[in-house]
């Protein structure tokens, strides 16, 4: 088979994979195809729910339903199949059962108990098995589970929505609406792929939003507020108890006493440079908690917090053909002052959308 058609089955693959986002962490998203001998497709899936069946699995399933016989067929899958016991069976074991002839693989897990020895239990069966196939696209897929294996962190996210001269709100806060309804739709799309959206005290005083992902089949992340003294009303939208969990990021001597029962408090240390809350410490406690990934939705002093301490790894930053000429509007990031231009904040454009009439510029940090 061409490397075209290898290609063109892995991209069936992604876009499986895809149907998986806000129901799968911390597994990764994956998809599979299986072509029968003759090189007709038998089979697809995806990893639905993360517990449940494996994309390869659910592959399998259908080709069964169908009555075809994948003995000597092919099998594609957006990631390394999995060798160990974990909540399902090893897939490798399946695929070798089934009496598949060839494996064409996207991208190695990066799971430090799986990477390669998929593969190599795979060949060891005597399947040909075929790696580095669209593999940045697979790994950008995976994006947020690969941050999670490396690094046993969070992979975070900032969504920020600015004119053109990078404003994110008048000097006395009016912002709504700088984009139009096409972007803030798809805005409801981005929050559906996140294990949480983070967002500050004043952000809840200004605006008191729900941060809800008002998507058809989709899943409310979990909420988490910044608010080092406990300034906002424990009346506001995002404290609701409506079944997804909130928690409340304060400082250790900080009263919470009138937050209702369903908010989870985490006492965190302030920053003695900064007299804010850490960071650091706060991200790593949500990952400590299940948190894989955060996407912030915040005002300019916070966004420039994560993007100073290092912790945020992509932005996706919706820009409107406006213009609102004013010094003292509100950025998007601020509190950290460059001298050199050679010496800023440098970012990877990695892809562009329009939402006519805006754009949303999605980008990756260099650190």
């Amino acid at each position: 088979m061409t490397q075209k058609n290898n290609e063109k089955y892995i991209k069936k693959c992604i876009k499986l994979a895809r149907k998986g986002e806000g129901k799968v962490s911390p597994n990764p998203l994956v998809g599979a195809v299986i072509l029968d001998k003759n090189g007709k497709i038998a089979g697809y899936g995806w990893h639905q729910k993360y517990g449940e069946a494996h994309a390869e699995v659910n592959a399998v399933k259908m080709a069964k339903e169908k009555g075809i016989d994948i003995k000597g067929g092919t099998i594609f899958v957006s990631l390394e199949p999995c060798s160990h016991f974990g909540k399902t069976p090893p897939c490798c074991d399946l695929i070798i059962k089934e009496g598949l002839k060839k494996a064409v693989i996207g991208c190695i897990d990066p799971n430090p108990i799986v990477s390669t020895r998929g593969i190599q239990k795979l060949k060891k069966a005597g399947i040909e098995v075929v790696t580095g196939v669209l593999e940045n696209e697979c790994k950008k897929l995976n994006e947020i589970f690969i941050k999670n294996q490396l690094d046993n962190k969070p992979f975070i996210a900032i969504k920020t929505a600015s004119t053109l001269d990078g404003k994110i709100a008048t000097k006395n806060g009016s912002s709504k609406w700088i984009t139009a309804e096409k972007a803030r739709k798809h805005v409801q799309k981005l929050r559906n792929k996140y294990d949480a959206i983070l967002t500050g005290s004043s952000t809840v005083i200004a605006d008191n939003p729900s941060l809800t992902a008002r998507i058809k089949n989709g899943t409310n992340p979990i909420r988490v507020i910044i608010d080092s003294n406990g300034r906002t009303s424990a009346e506001s939208k995002v404290f609701n108890n409506d079944g997804t969990k909130v928690f409340l990021a304060v400082f250790a001597q900080t009263d919470t006493s009138k937050y209702p029962e369903n908010v989870e408090i985490i006492k965190c240390p302030k920053l003695e440079s900064t007299g804010k809350i850490d960071l650091q410490f706060l991200t790593r406690k949500l990952y400590e908690k299940g948190v894989r990934s955060i996407l912030v939705e915040a005002g300019g002093t916070l966004n420039g917090a994560f993007i100073k301490e290092k912790l945020a790894d992509k932005l996706y930053q919706f820009i409107a053909p406006k213009i609102l000429g004013d010094k003292d509007g509100k950025n998007f990031a601020e509190g950290f002052v460059t001298t050199d231009i050679n010496e800023c904040t440098k970012l990877k454009i990695t892809d562009v959308k329009t939402f006519n009439p805006d754009i949303l510029l999605e980008t990756d940090f260099i650190y």
